[in-house]
């Protein structure tokens, strides 16, 4: 199981369910709202990240139940910052835990089994109430038992909910039944494979779609056996995630990690669970007693005979549990024991570390788990600092360094604690470490590499997106001639991204996969020492051979020459078409630009991209995975953008232009004076498709298309809102106060974004005048609803950053907005944004994709570039090896 597939799985707790605990059944008859909100807090406690609440009972009134525990649960923050799944049989206790929950909810559930009218009016009602729902694999014939049944109802009712209700199908959580096995009929034991196959089925085919199940039905068998039950439930997990299990209804507090499962238990469940053996029942019954007295997690949380294993076996034990309680005693236990306080870091709880890592990777511990390992790992090593500073002054190592690396978590990204724990083994041993923090961008990291005559650059990421950063940061390495090793560590990377992406981008000096933090001190001392050399061909014949190794799953996709792309364009009829004329030809600039107005355009579902809320704004504040936390987020970044308007803190310009416009040839776009069109001032130039497109039903755009050879017009635009940005940005760094930071740069980013949709839309009703009575929302223009594109050079639709000299030429971009270039085409200050604007009605956006020699060739002949500077910057979209 991938490491993505088990850091998102989401913990839904069951212990307030009457039908599944004695205990809160008992507290809600009593009507003991105390101690059962006291149980709701237990499971939160314990990572439960959803509390399910169940009140289906002959002796209780659900309704009245429902609603009092509800209410009085949003009265308790610890318990009310996670989502409520409303759980009920009956939809009149559904309906009244609905008009309690504030933000989202989510119901378990609904089905086909009365048939489709009452179905559609509950998901009507449901959607009405901005509720996501639990489907259950139940229609008019039952509850589904096979693969083939399961997945054939899901796909009736996503069909039902999707095209006749609207219902957002990324509210849709589908319930394919997990029963119990081991149950000694025969029928039964292919119950659980029956589940994991419907789940690939519906990840498969029916997009956005979510699974749950309630987990506690599959050990149904063994009630009375904790270890048993928890046993089944962990190798059940470990083989549904993967199949595409999302969350499941679990006790949060009972998750027991797959591999410290007894090897002959495991064996036994697993045969059961997958049904490998005709006898995997009776085997497993066979072993089942001998493990019924040990008492479940619970019991073996408080075991204290741990306590006497040698204080590296108790470090490690403490960090695969998340046991904080004996730490610091026994950091300074190992700490006096060893020789340096270094070697507690680099051994035990590097070691510790490394098997929560294997384990975590591996889908054998859920991220509450990690999170706490995580959380004991800090407590350790906060201990130990002072006593590494004190002995790096006593020694004298003060002054003298072995070596000095730079450190940065790549742009976008905002995690580092791996990286922090790298810069304090690497300090320990003697290397000065200059750590440039998070959401560094590639120009700052290689300025500072090269003023500071760096001997490596380590780049640290957690999130995907920070692999495609690293790759333009070697490339930019390579552009600029550095030659010193790049060292390449994170969750999200690996030895095969790193050969087979990274280094074919830099080859200037080593690349290096740095495995985890115990490795980077060997890793640095080998590219320090005298035999470099051969360290360095060792790892690039690694990584040769990882290259050859890969194998690209979606396979080279053909591709069109450059003329049969072309023959393929779009077949735009301009003899029939009137291009509009813009109010003005040239430029126009708007200095210190109202900030409150930009603030009503942001578009926040990025922002929330940037610190890994990967879900749609507004939705986002009312999420199961991310609402208290996003609303948390809103909060401080509303509170900023009132302080940044308020007091100024940044300034605000755009300039935008006109110029007449004439298709030039194929794939560039003439640009003249004037409407004489006698003085051409610029030529912006064009790349085309060359993906071979099935049946050349879709045509092979270049932005030129766009354009008539005839009379046409074109436009541009660079906007800012980071003036000042830098000057506050290191007002908050110089106070440590690394949050504040860089909320104010997503901030500034969000702005410019906002600034260059409002200018366009300004654009379109007012300077180009070709949309006048457009009235569209700020949801529709983020939508793009509207006639036009504003494409941006450096990206899918011109790839090729060198364009943007030429922009900012006709702009005069630098003097009327106050936004510079850099060597690499960068813009300064970052929160810029610039690109084009092209007002046909058929103009859309694409990307351009990989391109084959022919036509960079042929583009650097109209560039009238060398065809190598041409290569370089068009490197990450090549189809070939240069």
């Amino acid at each position: 199981m991938s490491q993505a597939a088990s850091s998102q799985f989401i913990n839904i707790g069951e212990r307030t369910n009457v039908a599944g605990s004695a205990k809160f059944k008992r507290l809600i008859v009593d009507d003991n709202y105390e101690d059962a909100l006291a149980v709701a807090r237990q499971q939160v406690e314990n990572g439960a990240q959803i509390i399910d609440v169940n009140m289906d009972d002959g002796l209780i009134d659900g309704v009245e139940a429902m609603t009092t525990f509800l209410q009085r649960m949003a009265g308790e923050p610890d318990i009310a910052r996670v989502p409520v799944m409303i759980d009920s049989s009956k939809w009149e206790v559904i309906e009244a835990g609905l008009k309690c929950v504030q933000g989202k909810a989510v119901v378990n559930s609904i089905s086909l089994k009365e048939g489709e009218a009452p179905f559609l009016e509950q998901a009507r009602k449901l959607k009405a109430h901005g509720a996501a729902t639990v489907i259950m694999a139940f229609d008019e014939n039952g509850q589904a038992e096979t693969a083939e049944h399961k997945f054939a109802i899901c796909e009736r009712a996503y069909r039902l909910l999707v095209d006749k209700v609207k219902f957002p199908p990324q509210d849709i959580i589908f319930d394919p039944n997990i029963f119990a096995v081991a149950t000694g009929i025969e029928e039964h034991n292919d119950y659980a494979v029956a589940f994991f196959d419907a789940c690939r089925q519906i990840k498969a085919n029916l997009p956005h779609a979510r699974i749950s199940g309630g987990l506690s039905n599959v050990s149904f068998s063994f009630r009375g056996n904790d270890p048993v039950r928890e046993a089944m439930h962990s190798v059940f997990l470990y083989h549904a995630i993967p199949a595409g299990l999302d969350m499941a209804i679990v006790n949060a507090g009972q998750l027991t990690i797959y591999d410290q499962i007894p090897d002959e238990l495991r064996e036994a469940v697993e045969d059961v669970i997958l049904n490998r053996r005709s006898d995997a029942t009776d085997r497993l019954l066979a072993v089942a007693d001998k493990y019924k007295g040990e008492g479940g997690a619970k019991t073996r949380k408080q075991d204290t005979k741990w306590r006497e294993a040698p204080v590296e076996k108790r470090l490690e034990h403490a960090l695969v549990q998340g046991i904080t309680e004996y730490i610091v005693e026994d950091t300074e236990v190992a700490r006096q024991k060893a020789e340096r306080p270094l070697h507690v870091i680099e051994g035990p709880l590097m070691d510790g570390m490394n098997v929560v890592g294997d384990l975590f990777g591996a889908g054998k511990m859920f991220l509450p788990q990690v999170v706490k390992s995580a959380r004991v790992m800090k407590a350790a090593v906060a201990h130990l600092l002072p006593y590494l500073e004190a002995e790096k002054e006593e020694t004298g190592q003060a002054g003298k360094s072995n070596g000095t690396v730079l450190m940065a978590t790549v742009k976008g990204d905002v995690h580092d604690i791996g990286k922090n724990i790298v810069s304090v083994v690497l300090q320990c041993n003697g290397y000065d470490v200059i750590d440039l923090g998070v959401m560094v961008p590639a120009e700052k990291i290689l300025q500072e590499a090269r003023e500071k005559k760096v001997d490596m650059i380590g780049l640290s990421g957690l999130i995907t997106p920070s692999l495609d950063e690293m790759v333009s940061v070697a490339s930019e390495m390579q552009r600029l001639d550095f030659d010193i090793p790049l060292l390449i560590g994170g969750a999200t990377t690996s030895v095969t991204h790193t050969a087979v992406k990274i280094e074919p981008a830099y080859d200037k000096d080593a690349v290096i996969y740095v495995t985890d933090a115990s490795r980077a001190v060997g890793v640095v001392g080998h590219l320090m020492g005298d035999q470099k050399a051969g360290y360095v061909e060792r790892i690039r014949d690694e990584n040769a051979k990882a290259r050859a190794a890969h194998v690209d799953a979606q396979g080279k996709k053909q591709r069109l020459t450059l003329k049969e792309a072309r023959d393929n364009a779009p077949k735009l009829d301009f003899d029939e078409y009137q291009p509009p004329r813009p109010t003005f030809t040239g430029i126009k600039n708007f200095i210190d630009y109202d900030l409150d107005t930009l603030r009503k355009h942001i578009d926040w579902t990025p922002f929330f991209a940037t610190w890994e809320m990967k879900s749609r704004y507004p939705g986002i504040l009312d999420s199961p995975d991310y609402g208290p936390a996003a609303r948390s987020l809103f909060q401080d970044a509303n509170e900023m953008l009132d302080s940044m308007i308020a007091e100024k803190w940044v300034e605000a310009r755009a300039v935008i232009g006109f110029w007449p416009a004439s298709r030039d040839g194929e794939d560039d776009i003439a640009v003249f004076e004037d409407e004489t069109r006698e003085n051409r001032i610029a030529t912006l130039h064009g790349l085309r498709q060359q993906i071979q497109k099935r049946g050349n039903r879709r045509p092979n755009y270049c932005l030129s298309d766009f354009v008539s050879p005839g009379e046409d017009w074109i436009g541009g635009f660079c906007v800012t809102a980071g003036l000042g940005e830098e000057v506050r940005s290191k007002a908050f760094t110089a106070g440590n106060d690394d949050y504040n930071n860089i909320l104010f740069k997503a901030l500034c980013d969000r702005l410019a974004e906002a600034f260059a949709e409002h200018m366009h839309q300004r654009v379109r009703k007012e300077f180009w005048g070709y949309e006048a009575d457009e009235e569209l929302s700020n949801e529709d223009l983020i939508a793009e609803k509207y006639r036009g594109i504003r494409p941006a050079p450096g990206y899918p639709s011109q790839p090729d950053h060198t364009e943007k000299a030429t922009l900012f030429s006709l702009l005069n971009a630098t003097e009327q907005a106050g936004v510079t270039l850099t060597q690499s085409f960068a813009m300064h200050p970052a929160s810029s944004v610039s690109g084009l604007y092209f007002s046909h009605p058929d103009s859309v956006y694409f990307g351009v994709g990989k391109i084959e020699k022919d036509q960079v060739e042929d583009y650097a002949r109209r560039k009238k570039m060398e065809l190598d500077d041409v290569e370089r910057w068009l490197a990450p979209i090549l189809n070939y090896d240069r």
